[in-house]
């Protein structure tokens, strides 16, 4: 079904862009934090994302949300960092770190993270992955979202250390907070200047879905 659908989609795509070169790479300027309408690229995606999330058991809005923030919906986007398609997959980081976690060997080629179908699929494995790995213990599903969005741009190591060196405490830490105050500590504490305010507006993303 997965590769029906990836069809359709690239006759459509092909069909409305015949006069633009195949593989174009858009290179952003300074940050991958491109804004776009959550609920267009939600619908514009949803043959793929309904499909990873039920396959991984992860949100789907959350998926449609990191892409709206991460690309824009624009499969072709390269960050300046060589993040590549719609979730802004690195190959030799999050990439790898799918690669070895399904048993496979090496990391994605450029060319497969530019494929809508995979790079979502790489995208949402990594977002299980840190969710049933470095997060796993915390309780509240909102604060897993939180951290999981968190987690995502900057790492679960940077998120935990801001409270522990030590995983468990950290964990533990994280559990007796509130949502909101996880939310705050994360605006105050994380030493990463883009992670505050990437949390909003993926959030922000996610609620409009």
């Amino acid at each position: 079904m997965l590769k029906i659908r990836h069809l359709i989609l690239s006759a459509l795509l092909l069909t409305g862009c015949a006069s633009e070169p195949p593989h174009q790479a858009v290179k952003q300027r300074n940050t991958p934090l491109t804004q776009a309408p959550p609920s267009s690229v939600n619908g514009t995606w949803a043959m793929f994302t309904e499909d990873a999330a039920s396959h991984y058991g992860v949100d789907e809005k959350l998926i449609s949300a990191i892409i709206s923030v991460e690309s824009g919906g624009n499969p072709g986007v390269v960050s300046r960092s060589n993040a590549v398609g719609l979730m802004q997959i690195k190959a030799s980081t999050a990439g790898r770190e799918v690669y070895r976690t399904l048993g496979r060997r090496g990391q994605p080629s450029n060319a497969e993270l530019r494929d809508p179908a995979k790079n979502i699929d790489i995208g949402t494995a990594y977002i299980r992955i840190l969710q049933n790995s470095a997060l796993s213990g915390i309780r509240d599903p909102l604060t897993l979202r939180y951290a999981t969005i968190v987690s995502y741009a900057n790492g679960a190591g940077a998120l935990l250390r801001t409270f522990s060196s030590d995983r468990d405490r950290a964990i533990a830490m994280i559990n007796a907070m509130s949502p909101d105050e996880f939310y705050q500590h994360v605006q105050n504490k994380h030493p990463a200047a883009q992670a505050p305010r990437y949390l909003w507006k993926v959030t922000t993303a996610y609620r409009t879905i």
